[in-house]
């Protein structure tokens, strides 16, 4: 095997600036289930059509465990500044922290808005007006140093501006979660009430009589008598690994532009690298805690215009001191507490009384 070639600031730098240069960076990290190889994990549940599983044409099936949407929304709070009480996280100086009071003293990070920049929480605070022209700015002239300072993670983790300018940011992080070759099981459970209620005349036996077993009835719903649940989804087993795919889109990546258009381009490149090896949290949900497998370690390649793969030697440190200098050289934007205004989602609603706040406006 070839030895990995080292991830120096040189080599990060034309990652950024060489228009010529490789089209992406990949990683795939194989992970297994606490309780080891063939345990039973849960993928996430959809309506209608249960587990995300798609059949190949060799007979194989493969469940989709964690979406790229799911897996952005997990690692975009990497960022987000420590609550009263917690440690302090040492990423959250990377980005500027923006937050939106609702009132009662409660606010919301933009870190945690599902859509960014383009998230409606947004769009209803006095911060509307800037996201807007930092989204025509883009939109209009390729400008992204607006959007760098406000909420660069938009830029890693992408965003569309649905609702308003239509403004399109391509993802430059993607990861996914895929589970191969899986074998979905069924189970069935019980719920047993601890007395029965018909007795103790909270409700009549012929109430009791059509709740039990329906479980859209309000009893069965509150809890108040026998309700089974039969042949629902009970989890996969995995015949063939269970695998994490981590992309670093560099394409999209030089195709930022704006004042100071290399610095920016850097610093974003040092976010998306300390967000695509920072050790991930693998709690997906009830059913599903995932880790690395200690036996198949995973390697970072880069990926040339030609298809050639070049494997880089790319550490957390590498990353981190590679961000902390391009962020001291593009300047983090600052810090900002907006605040939610009724008015303004009330204008934002696609009914009447949103077209007459929108008229009044």
């Amino acid at each position: 095997m070839t030895a990995a070639i080292a991830a120096t600031t040189q080599t990060m730098n034309a990652w950024a600036d060489d228009m010529r240069g490789p089209v992406a960076l990949h990683t795939k990290q194989k992970l297994l289930p606490v309780e080891g190889e063939g345990g039973v994990i849960f993928p996430p549940t959809y309506a209608e059509i249960g587990y995300a599983i798609d059949s190949l044409s060799d007979g194989r099936r493969v469940a989709q465990i964690d979406s790229v949407g799911a897996q952005a929304n997990r690692m975009e709070p990497l960022f987000k500044k420590a609550r009263p009480g917690q440690r302090e996280n040492p990423l959250a100086k990377l980005v500027p922290q923006v937050e939106i009071s609702i009132g009662n003293e409660r606010t919301v990070s933009i870190l945690d808005a599902g859509h960014r920049l383009g998230d409606a929480i947004v769009r209803s605070s006095d911060l509307a007006e800037e996201a807007q022209r930092a989204f025509r700015l883009f939109l209009d002239s390729g400008d992204a140093s607006g959007l760098a300072k406000l909420a660069p993670t938009s830029l890693l983790f992408g965003a569309w501006d649905s609702r308003d300018t239509q403004a399109k940011l391509p993802r430059i992080v993607q990861s996914v979660i895929r589970a191969w070759d899986v074998s979905p099981l069924r189970r069935s459970a019980q719920y047993n009430p601890p007395v029965d209620y018909a007795a103790l005349e909270v409700f009549s036996d012929e109430e009791k009589r059509k709740a039990e077993g329906d479980t859209k009835n309000p009893l069965a719903q509150r809890g108040f008598v026998h309700v089974p649940a039969v042949d629902v989804p009970g989890g996969v087993v995995v015949h063939g690994g269970i695998y994490r795919d981590v992309t670093i889109n560099l394409v999209a990546l030089r195709q930022l532009d704006g004042e100071n258009g290399e610095a920016l381009r850097r610093y974003v490149l040092g976010l998306a690298l300390v967000a695509a090896v920072e050790p991930s949290d693998g709690f997906l949900r009830q059913g599903c805690l995932l880790t690395p497998d200690p036996d198949a370690a995973s390697r970072w390649d880069v990926v040339g215009r030609d298809g050639r793969r070049t494997t880089i030697a790319l550490t957390r440190d590498d990353a981190l001191s590679y961000v902390t200098a391009a962020a001291e050289r593009f300047g983090v934007g600052r810090d900002r507490l907006a605040t939610f205004q009724k008015e303004r989602a009330k204008a934002d609603l696609p009914t009447d009384e949103g077209k007459k706040q929108r008229k009044k406006a």
